[in-house]
């Protein structure tokens, strides 16, 4: 198992989300969004600096910036 952070991932890897550790609110709309324990997520781009990074979740795309990604504990598939 390769557990990582979602921000070190690279463009067109793939992971599993383990577990979310932000502040409440920033965590509950991750977590609306799709972005829950066990689901998998792909890296599609990153923006021309770097922040925010475009993710693949159940099926439609997904920005999230950087420092938010820092929180996502992910397996690398």
């Amino acid at each position: 198992m390769n557990n990582t952070l979602l921000s070190h991932l690279t463009v067109g890897e793939k992971g599993r989300v383990l577990s979310l550790t932000l502040p409440a609110d920033a965590r509950q709309r991750l977590m609306e969004m799709g972005l829950t324990p066990g689901t998998e997520c792909s890296v599609v781009r990153f923006a021309p600096l770097g922040d925010p990074m475009e993710l693949r979740v159940r099926g439609y795309h997904l920005s999230l910036r950087k420092a938010e990604a820092e929180g996502v504990a992910i397996e690398r598939l």
